[in-house]
């Protein structure tokens, strides 16, 4: 039997993997993550709360034969998530048409990549954060000839990882995390001495699960 490690996607199971997924017409509709139920009633109240709508673009890179996944490291003087690792995007404003309009926008102002270089291929349950959105992501297939313009005052820098990499379930790392006095575990990532985590890590298990029909 082959492993995760094995599966070489393309671009064309990509967009049969999300053919049947639809942006909701709600973007603070979010889907708790499993084993919520469980977690301190103060951070299941944090994250039930009155939510800001976001977006951001998981953008799988088409590499020759190989997709990866466009990931950034945030600027240290952010407000939110600062020298953080995760997707370019950021919270809907009042002239987005949606949040996929938000998470293209966003992606254009981060890392240069126009709305017109992105296919969209689908979309994933919006999630809700410790800091008050509702985050959803929406996956785009990007040529690997696109040029970056990165906005340093936002992110950092950007690297890429092979989407093959996160579809195999030996390279989590599950680690506890303290909240509210109570430890609550996570899986994370590491690439290259990079620290993959957070909403940024939950949304990329639940990419894998739609990827792999889990």
């Amino acid at each position: 039997m082959k492993s995760a490690d094995d599966i070489k996607l393309t671009s064309q199971d990509i967009r049969r993997h999300f053919a049947g997924t639809r942006l909701s017409k709600s973007p603070t509709d979010v889907a708790m993550p499993p084993g919520s139920s469980r977690w301190p009633e103060p951070m299941r109240e944090q994250l039930s709360g009155h939510l800001k709508p976001a977006g951001v673009l998981v953008p799988v890179i088409e590499r020759g034969n190989e997709l990866t996944i466009l990931l950034t490291q945030r600027a240290a003087e952010l407000k939110h998530h600062a020298g953080q690792v995760s997707f370019p995007g950021g919270r809907m404003e009042d002239h987005d048409e949606n949040v996929e309009a938000t998470a293209l926008r966003e992606t254009h102002e981060e890392v240069g990549i126009a709305p017109h270089d992105v296919s969209v291929v689908g979309y994933l349950r919006a999630m809700p954060t410790i800091t008050g959105y509702a985050v959803t992501p929406v996956v785009g297939l990007i040529s690997g000839d696109t040029e970056l313009v990165i906005d340093q005052s936002e992110v950092e820098y950007t690297f890429e990882v092979p989407l093959h990499f996160f579809l195999d379930a030996a390279n989590d790392i599950r680690k506890m995390r303290e909240f509210h006095g109570r430890e609550v575990p996570m899986i994370e990532f590491s690439w290259e001495g990079e620290r993959i985590w957070g909403a940024t890590a939950y949304i990329i298990l639940e990419l894998r699960k739609i990827l792999l029909n889990k």
